[in-house]
Protein backbone atom coordinates (compact mmCIF):
# COMPACT_ATOMS: atom_id res chain seq x y z
CA UNK A 1 0.00 0.00 0.00
CA UNK A 2 1.29 3.42 -1.01
CA UNK A 3 2.72 5.88 1.60
CA UNK A 4 1.42 9.34 1.12
CA UNK A 5 3.34 12.60 3.67
CA UNK A 6 0.90 15.32 4.08
CA UNK A 7 1.53 18.88 5.38
CA UNK A 8 -0.22 21.11 7.82
CA UNK A 9 -0.97 24.47 6.69
CA UNK A 10 -1.28 26.38 9.87
CA UNK A 11 -0.27 24.95 13.42
CA UNK A 12 1.43 21.41 13.34
CA UNK A 13 -0.38 18.92 16.15
CA UNK A 14 1.66 15.81 17.57
CA UNK A 15 2.36 14.42 14.16
CA UNK A 16 4.52 16.93 13.36
CA UNK A 17 4.36 19.66 10.53
CA UNK A 18 5.18 16.66 7.99
CA UNK A 19 3.52 13.32 8.24
CA UNK A 20 2.75 10.06 6.41
CA UNK A 21 -0.54 8.13 5.94
CA UNK A 22 -0.26 4.54 4.52
CA UNK A 23 -3.38 4.69 2.38
CA UNK A 24 -4.94 2.83 -0.53
CA UNK A 25 -4.56 4.38 -4.01
CA UNK A 26 -8.08 4.05 -4.76
CA UNK A 27 -8.76 6.26 -1.60
CA UNK A 28 -9.57 10.10 -1.63
CA UNK A 29 -6.72 12.65 -0.31
CA UNK A 30 -7.35 14.05 3.11
CA UNK A 31 -8.29 17.40 3.92
CA UNK A 32 -7.98 17.08 7.33
CA UNK A 33 -5.25 15.40 10.10
CA UNK A 34 -6.59 12.60 11.27
CA UNK A 35 -5.41 13.87 14.95
CA UNK A 36 -5.94 17.38 15.30
CA UNK A 37 -8.67 17.82 12.01
CA UNK A 38 -7.17 20.34 11.29
CA UNK A 39 -6.30 21.63 7.53
CA UNK A 40 -3.72 19.84 5.61
CA UNK A 41 -2.60 19.16 2.11
CA UNK A 42 -0.72 16.43 0.05
CA UNK A 43 2.77 16.74 -1.04
CA UNK A 44 4.46 15.44 -3.89
CA UNK A 45 7.43 13.33 -3.22
CA UNK A 46 10.16 11.30 -4.92
CA UNK A 47 9.90 7.70 -5.16
CA UNK A 48 12.30 5.66 -3.49
CA UNK A 49 14.36 3.47 -5.67
CA UNK A 50 16.50 0.95 -4.59
CA UNK A 51 19.42 0.45 -6.80
CA UNK A 52 23.06 -1.62 -6.14
CA UNK A 53 25.72 0.80 -5.16
CA UNK A 54 28.59 -1.76 -5.07
CA UNK A 55 30.28 -4.37 -6.85
CA UNK A 56 29.48 -6.89 -4.24
CA UNK A 57 25.31 -5.67 -4.40
CA UNK A 58 25.79 -6.26 -8.61
CA UNK A 59 27.65 -9.60 -7.80
CA UNK A 60 25.13 -10.36 -5.50
CA UNK A 61 21.70 -9.54 -7.31
CA UNK A 62 23.57 -11.66 -10.51
CA UNK A 63 24.96 -8.63 -12.35
CA UNK A 64 27.90 -8.07 -14.48
CA UNK A 65 29.48 -4.86 -14.36
CA UNK A 66 31.76 -3.85 -16.57
CA UNK A 67 34.18 -0.84 -16.34
CA UNK A 68 36.53 0.57 -19.56
CA UNK A 69 40.03 -0.12 -18.85
CA UNK A 70 41.46 0.71 -22.30
CA UNK A 71 40.07 1.15 -26.01
CA UNK A 72 37.99 -1.49 -26.23
CA UNK A 73 39.27 -3.51 -22.98
CA UNK A 74 36.89 -3.54 -20.32
CA UNK A 75 37.39 -5.44 -16.68
CA UNK A 76 34.88 -7.70 -15.32
CA UNK A 77 34.87 -6.19 -11.76
CA UNK A 78 32.05 -8.70 -10.85
CA UNK A 79 33.89 -11.72 -12.42
CA UNK A 80 32.94 -14.78 -10.61
CA UNK A 81 35.27 -18.25 -10.20
CA UNK A 82 36.48 -19.52 -13.24
CA UNK A 83 35.09 -16.28 -15.30
CA UNK A 84 37.14 -13.83 -17.34
CA UNK A 85 38.25 -10.69 -15.99
CA UNK A 86 38.93 -9.17 -18.97
CA UNK A 87 36.99 -8.42 -22.11
CA UNK A 88 38.59 -7.36 -25.64
CA UNK A 89 36.37 -6.33 -28.20
CA UNK A 90 36.73 -8.71 -31.35
CA UNK A 91 37.79 -11.79 -28.97
CA UNK A 92 34.13 -13.50 -27.94
CA UNK A 93 35.79 -16.10 -26.12
CA UNK A 94 36.44 -13.18 -23.23
CA UNK A 95 32.59 -12.48 -23.34
CA UNK A 96 31.52 -13.54 -19.58
CA UNK A 97 28.88 -16.97 -19.94
CA UNK A 98 26.00 -15.44 -18.77
CA UNK A 99 24.27 -18.61 -18.69
CA UNK A 100 25.71 -19.46 -15.57
CA UNK A 101 24.08 -16.31 -13.54
CA UNK A 102 20.74 -16.46 -15.73
CA UNK A 103 17.75 -18.81 -14.47
CA UNK A 104 14.38 -19.23 -15.20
Amino acid sequence: MPVYEYQHKKKPCKLGEVFEIEQSIKDDRLNTCPECEGEIVRLISGAYINSPTGVSQYKNMGFTRLEKRDEGVYENVTAGHGENRIMERGKPETVPDISKTISD
